[in-house]
């Protein structure tokens, strides 16, 4: 689908009848990572669910700008070598709902999905009918910084090859996952696979950060922020911890926070149930 001037894949699950719920994903993460069983989960409660690759990840479109200059140019304080920002990427997901004729959806973005999320409903409050920000944060530099292990893996080089990717992904999201609910490495690894199958992108997890710290602080705008809002956070994040989760709920007026014990910064099938039936009743109450 072409949307905003660049191909952005997606799929759907449901009916198309049914109240739209668009799933944003985070850094470098491909759409299969809004699994396939959760999406259907999501269907289940009446909703027509759309998951799609954000630029530079997965089959939708990638840039060429090296990925370490646009970082460079972040930390020196400007812009000029950036390739795109985080409103660019919001705009590809108005972009999307134009093209499948999605007047208005109910927003579900998980860490760098949940900034997109933000700052769509922000620029766009008619598009948006409900907002959930999943393990995310308001870009306030005052927060607690990630656990050094969750920083490291986050600035590991990104391997092209299938086994050395495999093996970064198995690790990195072991280390995101946290300490206190198990990793299932049979389905990290289908995942990992499906991952490198689709395409990888290696410079685009340094465009994306770069987009991401160039974003700067949200949380004083986020005062205006009239969106019905659940922000959901695990607290044992070590990537963005619950600190994050609590300010984003502060920030936002009359937002609902669930704060999940033991998730870390991914959503594993142990909280499924959870998740989903928090997002239904929010969704429900704010009909």
């Amino acid at each position: 689908m072409h949307a905003n001037g660049v191909e952005v894949v997606y799929d759907t699950f449901g009916d198309e009848s049914d109240p739209a719920l668009l799933l944003i994903m985070g850094l470098s993460t491909q759409m299969i990572v809004w699994e396939d069983e959760f999406c259907e989960r999501l269907a289940g409660r009446g909703f027509f669910v759309v998951r799609f690759d954000n630029r530079d990840a997965g089959r939708s479109s990638s840039f060429d700008p090296p990925g370490m200059q646009s970082l460079r140019s972040v930390f020196r304080g400007g812009q000029t070598g950036i390739a795109y920002t985080l409103d660019d990427m919001a705009d590809d997901t108005l972009g999307l709902m134009d093209a499948l004729g999605i007047a208005s959806a109910h927003v579900v973005g998980a860490s760098m999905g949940g900034m997109i999320a933000q700052i769509l409903a922000l620029n766009n409050p008619g598009r948006v009918q409900t907002l959930t920000l999943i393990m995310s944060s308001s870009g306030n530099p005052f927060l607690p910084a990630p656990r050094p292990e969750a920083l490291r893996v986050l600035f590991k080089p990104f391997p092209t090859r299938r086994e050395p990717y495999i093996e970064y992904f198995l690790e990195t999201w072991r280390v995101l996952n946290g300490r206190e609910i198990p990793v299932d490495k049979g389905r990290m690894r289908r995942l990992a696979e499906r991952s490198f199958e689709r395409g990888v992108s290696p410079g685009g997890s340094a465009r994306q950060l770069a987009a991401i710290f160039a974003a700067g602080n949200r949380k004083s705008s986020l005062a205006a922020l009239k969106v019905p809002t659940l922000v959901v956070h695990g607290d044992a994040d070590p990537l963005l911890p619950v600190e994050c989760g609590i300010d984003l709920a502060e920030s936002i007026p009359g937002s609902r926070l669930k704060i999940i014990k033991g998730m870390g910064h991914w959503i594993p099938p142990a909280v499924w149930n959870e998740v989903v039936e928090a997002l239904d009743r929010h969704i429900r109450c704010s009909r």
